[in-house]
């Protein structure tokens, strides 16, 4: 089996301080990539700021022979955004990589929750993926290439008690790079998203201690690096990784029932005696952009 590497391709990582984003740095830079090491250096709640932490993985992949720039800007606005993918184009000349790994958390019922709390996890997930990846777009665009990864949860695909904001923000990312995949397919920009269930500051006191030592960023790490290859063709992926388990999720459509021939009237009642295979999924598969769902009322409408 072939060695992949990544020669010649300039990476950005945000959230690269610590735990996987870390990881994805260390491992991207010793296989030949340029790195920008992203991170503002603030704790699991966005709370506190500080250099230290990406100029730490920055000292460490070039003590190791690579080549890496650190980045201290906020993903949660444009202009952090912008100069994030600045600092790739001014040292390195061009964006061919981008690992979306940036997070905070703040956990709260949804009837405890404030607003602020809400905002916050929201304007770093979905808000800060969309910050720094337009820019990043708008450069991979210029040389027909680029591979993206979202860090969605499963929190949000399958749900988790007291993580409504956290939840709704990381589901939105499906969205971000299911219309992003057709945006972006004639400059050959491909994105997937990673479901990880790894120990990292963010799950520290999440996850019973026991499996905390087992799940090592380093177990997620092997999966991110094959979705941002070249050699890779896959686009709208959801991949789960965990403790050396690998797999993939899908959001799908199955077929269903017809009822009515979009003339008469449908009553509730009609609906309901349905019920059980309208929501059976039976024959379900994911399907590739919106008007897929349209081969299924093309029978009716072509009546």
């Amino acid at each position: 089996m072939a060695d992949l590497k990544f020669d010649g391709r300039v990476a950005i990582v945000t959230g690269a301080g610590a735990g996987l984003g870390k990881t994805y740095a260390l491992e991207l830079a010793k296989r030949g990539a340029k790195v920008v090491v992203n991170d503002l250096g603030g704790s699991r709640d966005g709370t506190g700021a500080g250099q230290k932490a990406a100029d730490q993985v920055v000292d460490e992949i070039k003590k190791a022979g690579g080549e890496a720039v650190p980045n201290y800007d906020s993903v949660a606005t444009i202009a952090g955004g912008e100069n994030i993918v600045k600092t790739a184009l001014d040292n390195f000349g061009k964006v061919d990589i981008l690992i979306n790994n940036a997070g905070i958390l703040r956990d709260k019922s949804i009837v405890k929750m404030t607003e602020e709390e809400w905002d916050l996890v929201h304007a770093v997930h979905l808000k800060g993926a969309f910050c720094v990846t337009k820019p990043a777009v708008a450069a991979m665009r210029e040389n027909s290439y680029g591979r993206i990864v979202f860090t969605t949860s499963g929190a949000g695909i399958f749900g988790n008690f007291g993580q409504t904001n956290y939840g709704a923000a990381k589901t939105g990312l499906i969205g971000l790079m299911n219309v992003l995949n057709l945006e972006g397919a004639k400059y050959n920009i491909k994105c997937n998203t990673l479901v990880p269930v790894a120990a990292s500051r963010m799950t520290e006191d999440v996850m019973p201690p026991e499996f905390f030592e087992k799940l090592k960023p380093e177990f997620v790490m092997p999966i991110v690096l094959c979705m941002v290859h070249e050699n890779n063709q896959d686009a709208g992926l959801i991949l789960n990784a965990g403790g050396g388990w690998y797999s993939r999720a899908a959001i799908v459509c199955a077929p269903g029932i017809t009822i009515g021939d979009t003339k008469r009237e449908i009553t509730v009642e009609e609906v309901w005696g349905q019920w059980d295979k309208i929501k059976s999924l039976e024959g379900a598969k994911p399907l590739a952009n919106v008007s897929e769902t349209f081969a299924f009322l093309t029978p009716l409408l072509s009546k």
